[in-house]
């Protein structure tokens, strides 16, 4: 795995890259507000990219690369994601996603990344306890296939299917670390189906 630091708006971000011989796509994907790119649900999500030929790269959000825990505003994480994103970019597709509050980032910026599809690993639908905080909006603005992996009992909330809306139901809860298995056969058989679709 080799790091890259790149420049964003606020700080400079890291991403860890995890790169593969003629990859079919690229697969960027982000951390939750309070963790880092060692999250079990991520790092099984790009074992199974790299397993399908897809290139990952695991980005931290400058905030944390300072050494912060808190996040930043929902705003600066959105432009240093997609200040990333742009310095990544090859001529392969690329995907989008991450773990938490990276899955939010990634949904806002879909259409500034131009990804071919987003991954949400435990989509935080809402703050725990608090049903009519919804940020299903994030989700809805989306007009690329979403992938969400979510764990049954995840008091952040479950988000509904829709037509380009997968939604993948593992025990567990927002860590996602119960069922690493499901986990993987999920983001791979999305993938597979990403890149049968992607020109």
């Amino acid at each position: 795995m080799e790091q890259r630091e790149l420049d964003t708006p606020h700080g400079p971000a890291r991403a860890h890259l995890q790169p593969v011989a003629r990859p079919a796509a690229l697969l960027v994907l982000g951390h939750g507000a309070g963790g880092g790119v060692t999250a079990p649900d991520l790092v099984t999500a790009a074992e199974a990219a790299i397993a399908a030929g897809v290139s990952v790269a695991l980005v931290e959000q400058p905030y944390r690369v300072a050494g912060r825990r808190s996040p930043a505003p929902a705003h600066q994480l959105d432009a240093a994601w997609l200040a990333v994103v742009e310095q990544l970019r090859g001529d392969e597709p690329v995907l989008c996603g991450g773990r938490s509050s990276g899955a939010r980032v990634a949904c806002r910026t879909a259409a500034g990344t131009g990804a071919a599809g987003i991954l949400c690993l435990a989509f935080p639908l809402h703050p725990p306890g608090r049903p009519e905080k919804t940020r299903l909006a994030e989700l809805e603005a989306v007009e690329v296939p979403v992938l969400i992996v979510q764990g049954e009992s995840d008091p952040f909330g479950m988000p509904p299917e829709a037509p380009d809306r997968q939604v993948v139901r593992l025990p567990g809860n927002h860590g996602l670390k119960s069922d690493r298995p499901g986990l993987r056969a999920a983001v791979a058989a999305w993938l597979e189906q990403r890149l049968t679709e992607t020109p």
